[in-house]
């Protein structure tokens, strides 16, 4: 066991340090042993929405390099991610006993929110990581499995057809703020990553690693903004990332959807991406299907894994 210093989340600062972080392990590895900066981005979106990062995210240090980090999210939901050559020498156990015990507290404070068993989660290729956390007592789901898709950008990507009056644009400086957090708000009701407020969308706007550019919507004749698709980028690794991806259900089997994520592979490129990724649930064949039909393939799966309440550690 190798001994590291560690501390709670504190400021903005850290964040970036924690890109830095996913970026540079990015590097040493492939494109799915570690999540996107555009997946910690919306991560930390909403535990600052709903939480209190300060609380909820915990770093893990080598001298003064920051090697791993924890976040205990909403439902509850376990990430951890730890640089490579520093991992399994004690952080993993470190992080779970932190935030098996964080989650103790809640659970006597707050019951009814924090009452669920605890989901944490694994790229199906990741062997020693699928071990750890069968050996800490938690067991395949399914639930929220996903497949991961990865599209060159060296391939030639379509442009977009829209219904007359349509069209795709980014997300205006002003006036567009309270029209994309409502369709927000309204694909995902009512999971908990929907609960997103007019000021909390403002606020997501500001975060580092957000592109006002790469935030891609189609918009009707009558101004309503009818799907969406957020977009990411890694700039070490030349890898876009697109989610969360999202449509009104009275706009949907139109093109529209299909229309923004295009506009946004053109856009990732441009800002000097070589591929990009998306990822969707298992049995979401719709959304599978449109992927597909603009070059995605699918190349991985992400295994959810819950631990049931009263299961104690074995490893």
């Amino acid at each position: 066991m190798r001994m590291f210093t560690t501390r709670l989340y504190d400021t903005e600062h850290d964040l970036q340090q924690m890109y830095l972080l996913l970026m540079e392990a990015r590097s040493l590895t492939n494109d799915w042993h570690y999540a996107h900066i555009g997946e910690l981005a919306f991560n930390y979106f909403m535990v600052a929405c709903h939480l209190h990062p300060q609380e909820h995210i915990r770093l893990w240090y080598d001298n003064e390099k920051l090697v791993g980090y924890a976040i205990l999210g909403e439902d509850p939901a376990l990430d951890w991610q730890v640089l490579p050559g520093f991992e399994w020498s004690g952080i993993e156990v470190e992080a779970l006993m932190w935030a098996e015990a964080r989650l103790n507290e809640l659970r006597k404070r707050v019951e009814n929110q924090w009452g669920g068993n605890l989901v944490s989660g694994s790229r199906q290729d990741d062997a020693q990581r699928i071990a750890f956390l069968e050996q800490h007592g938690f067991q395949y789901c399914g639930e929220f499995a996903e497949v991961n898709m990865l599209r060159s950008l060296e391939e030639p990507i379509s442009n977009s057809r829209l219904p007359d009056g349509y069209q795709v644009r980014e997300v205006l400086e002003t006036g567009d703020t309270a029209k994309r957090a409502s369709i927000h708000r309204e694909v995902w009701h009512p999971w908990t990553v929907g609960n997103v407020s007019d000021d909390d969308y403002a606020r997501f706007m500001q975060l580092p690693g957000y592109h006002r550019q790469l935030d891609i919507v189609t918009v009707a004749p009558n101004g309503v903004i009818a799907a969406y698709v957020n977009g990411w980028i890694d700039p070490v690794n030349k890898i876009g990332d697109f989610g969360p991806v999202g449509a009104l259900e009275k706009y949907r089997r139109q093109g529209l959807t299909r229309a923004a994520l295009l506009e946004g592979l053109h856009r990732m490129k441009a800002y000097g991406m070589n591929r990009a990724c998306i990822s969707t649930g298992v049995t979401n064949v719709p959304a599978i299907q449109l992927y597909e039909s603009i070059g995605f393939k699918i190349v991985n799966r992400y295994l959810d894994y819950v631990k049931l309440r009263g299961i104690q550690n074995t490893g």
